[in-house]
């Protein structure tokens, strides 16, 4: 396998490691939010920190809402931090890959090239 290939390789690998961010990030939004919709019909008088409820009810309600929520978050910020990294180390394989394919052209394009003139 040469260079090239494995740089291409590489840079498909972290194209679909980017999309499963993505896809992460989707799953921490639906639960963030169904958390969110769950606590704030179901249960009475939630204590609320931003958007996060924290007071604990003796209803299971409070107790669901409060676990889907903090899920979700963990999930939103996870898909976030994993599809960003995986976004840069695609790059830098593109960056690689570049380089590559311009050493590759002037070892055996150019000298080529030399030989037609003759």
């Amino acid at each position: 396998m040469s260079l090239r290939d494995y740089l291409h390789e590489k840079a498909e690998e972290s194209r679909h490691n980017e999309t499963l961010g993505f896809l992460i990030l989707i799953i921490g939004v639906i639960t963030l939010m169904s958390g969110l919709l769950i606590t704030a019909i179901k249960v009475e008088n939630p204590d609320w920190f931003l958007f996060v409820p924290y007071k604990l009810d003796t209803h299971l309600y409070s107790l669901l809402g409060l676990s889907l929520t903090s899920i979700g978050l963990t999930l939103l910020i996870l898909g976030i931090a994993f599809s960003t990294h995986s976004a840069w180390q695609r790059t830098m394989y593109i960056d690689r890959l570049k380089e590559a394919q311009q050493d590759f052209e002037t070892r055996v394009v150019e000298p080529a090239k030399k030989k037609q003139k003759r």
